[in-house]
């Protein structure tokens, strides 16, 4: 065997602890599988007095990352801190300078400086992996990159927050309202300290940017992600669109056009018997979609000490075994910035509002549809209490500009109560 490869792993957390297990538990397999010993040499992490349920003695310890990420006895930076600027870049950045390569999890620091933290790994020929930071355990990101390298990739879709799936799965399942089930996931901690990072969409828009710049050849732009969370999702939407054979999930989306590049991660309708559609608990799913491939599905954990954990090793491997590629899949020098474009295949649209409880309202809504190109395939009125109308409609397909012309204009009328929840029943 070769000599061993060397791991300075910064962050003990849920996931970095995984990796100690993992590489304290299988060191034959691992050396076995790469033709070398993988071993770690050094940590960081905030505290070292911690019981994190591992040994950790054997290790040099770092109290400030960029040392460990430039210590001579490291060849490969684990970084598995989070955060995307602070230490966790810092110390990335340090690394590569220092001739190291990375292996991240750190889906916040590649979506907001992926395309500079790959061109200065790439001009020092170093490599970044970051297998872990989209949809824990699924090798999604190897699929795009290397297993569908013969593809012109069409179209990336999936579920891709757990915690958001948890929710609106336990919702329907329990009959409970959103506030019961959040709160019920803040208790078994399945949400981020600052929580709108889940329920907002925007860890999952991480994930969906870098997913987006694999698959179309383009810069990561996190920025152009349209961004719509669960926090207006009612209970009534999830029985109303169970009525109709829909199940409600935070559903990424991104397709290179002639317009540009579309990304959005919306809360949308997908058929109850589609794989996305039956998707329970806090699992995620990509659905990958390829002029040569046609369609494949992945389902795994997306969180979690093992599947995240796997998740990084995969790339450790790839490195101890001599593999090595451009960070997304193609050099950074060459990825193109992309226009950003809103969906304009047309599709239907649910659309919950609440109206003044008074003669002429629903004319008034119809009539502003009907001048913006929005057709009703079906309507119902229900639960009125005397001075609130609750109003359910399914459009016609329409393309989201005009729709969005719709709701402007319903804005300026009298009789809206609050601002309609519209969502979009999608094609899977």
């Amino acid at each position: 065997m070769t000599h061993p490869l060397r791991l300075g792993i910064a962050g003990l957390g849920t996931v970095g602890t995984g990796v100690v297990k993992i590489i304290r538990q299988k060191a034959n397999l691992l050396a076995e599988r790469a033709d070398r010993p993988v071993v770690i040499t050094a940590v960081s992490a905030r505290s070292r007095d911690k019981d994190r349920g591992v040994n950790l003695k054997d290790y040099a310890w770092e109290d400030d990352p960029v040392a460990l990420a430039t210590r001579d006895d490291v060849d490969v930076f684990v970084e598995l801190m989070g955060g995307s600027d602070g230490p966790a870049k810092a110390a990335t950045e340090a690394a590569i300078a220092a001739g190291k390569d990375v292996v991240t999890a750190n889906k916040a620091m590649l979506a907001h400086h992926g395309h500079a933290l790959a061109m200065a790994a790439e001009a020092a020929g170093r490599v970044i992996r970051f297998e872990a930071a989209v949809a824990g355990g699924i090798p999604v990101i190897k699929t795009l990159a290397e297993g569908l390298a013969g593809n012109e990739v069409t179209r990336v879709m999936g579920v891709m927050n757990g915690t958001c799936n948890y929710i609106l799965t336990r919702m329907q399942s329990a009959g409970l309202p959103y506030d019961d089930v959040f709160e019920e996931a803040n208790q078994l901690g399945y949400l981020e300290a600052d929580p709108t990072l889940d329920v907002g969409g925007i860890d999952a828009g991480h994930k969906l940017s870098l997913l987006a710049a694999i698959a179309f050849g383009t810069q990561v732009d996190f920025d152009a992600v349209e961004l719509d969370g669960i926090e207006r999702i009612t209970i009534d939407d999830i029985h109303q669109a169970a009525d109709m054979g829909y199940r409600i999930k935070l559903l990424g989306v991104a397709q290179l056009t002639g317009r540009g590049l579309e990304q959005r991660m919306s809360p949308c309708l997908v058929p109850d018997t589609s794989p996305l559609g039956q998707l329970e608990g806090g699992t995620n799913m990509c659905v990958l979609e390829g002029d040569a491939v046609e369609q494949i599905v992945l389902r795994g954990p997306g969180a979690g000490e093992g599947p995240t954990a796997s998740a990084v090793m995969g790339d450790v491997m790839d490195i101890a075994r001599g593999f090595r590629m451009s960070v997304f899949g193609r050099p950074a020098a060459g990825l193109t910035k992309a226009k950003p474009a809103q969906a304009v295949t047309p599709a239907p649209y649910y659309l919950r509002m609440a109206l003044e409880d008074k003669p002429g309202a629903m004319a008034k809504i119809a009539t502003v549809l009907g001048e913006n190109g929005v057709s009703i395939d079906r309507m119902r009125q229900y639960q009125h209490d005397g001075s609130t109308a609750p109003v359910l409609i399914v459009t016609h397909k329409v393309t989201r500009n005009d729709l969005d012309h719709a709701l402007a204009a319903m804005d300026e009328l009298d009789v809206m109560k609050e601002t309609p929840v519209a969502l979009r029943i999608e094609t899977v």
